[in-house]
């Protein structure tokens, strides 16, 4: 009995029983395959849900400046509801890009009134890492410390996440009064090498 051997991508036909038969594609390496494989690989990855990249701008209404839009000398010895600028409590906010959390202490820092993150709200895995996941926690987090007696608070906020905004939205949402908010994110001068660029 003849078999037939195709060597393309063809239609072939056997002379003696003309069935038609099929040809596949050869490899010659394993490593073509490989390649071949990481690609469908990642033409089925589904694209990145936009809640994940961030807001672009947020309107935050019923920030109190109380007149005053800098800092000044005089700043330290204000009094907001009586008590003094420098003895206000204090909300640490720590944005990244897979998580946000929110730390409210007293000015020492000795003292924490509430603290959570994204997590301990329930939000799991790549959601932890979007904007409505830092305003649901500042919520919460809001609301425990009004609990605690605590109305006035100063914002300490720290990292390029997504949650920048919407946790100091968050906040202002529940209840809490902000009198000031300063960015305490690190910037090197030069800094250490970079890592080497990423191969996909």
């Amino acid at each position: 009995m003849l078999r037939c051997i195709p060597t393309c991508r063809a239609l072939y036909t056997c002379n003696v029983m003309s069935l038609p038969c099929r040809s596949q594609a050869i490899h010659s390496s394993a490593a073509l395959a490989r390649r071949d494989d990481r690609k469908t690989i990642l033409q089925s990855v589904p694209a990145k849900d936009e809640g994940v990249e961030g807001e672009k701008t947020v309107s935050i209404e019923g920030l109190q400046y109380y007149g005053i839009l800098t800092p000044v000398l005089e700043t330290h010895s204000m009094l907001f509801n009586g008590v003094k600028y420098n003895e206000l409590a204090i909300a640490h906010i720590k944005t990244s890009q897979n998580n946000t959390i929110i730390n409210v202490t007293d000015y020492t820092g000795k003292t924490i009134y509430a603290i959570g993150s994204c997590g301990t709200e329930g939000f799991k895995n790549a959601r932890k890492g979007t904007n409505i996941a830092a305003q649901a926690t500042g919520l919460g987090i809001g609301t425990k410390v009004l609990k605690k007696g605590v109305k006035d608070v100063r914002i300490k906020i720290k990292g390029l996440g997504p949650g920048r905004m919407a946790s100091i939205k968050g906040l202002q949402m529940s209840g809490l009064e902000i009198v000031s908010i300063t960015d305490v994110t690190p910037v090197p001068d030069n800094g250490v090498r970079p890592r080497k660029q990423r191969k996909l």
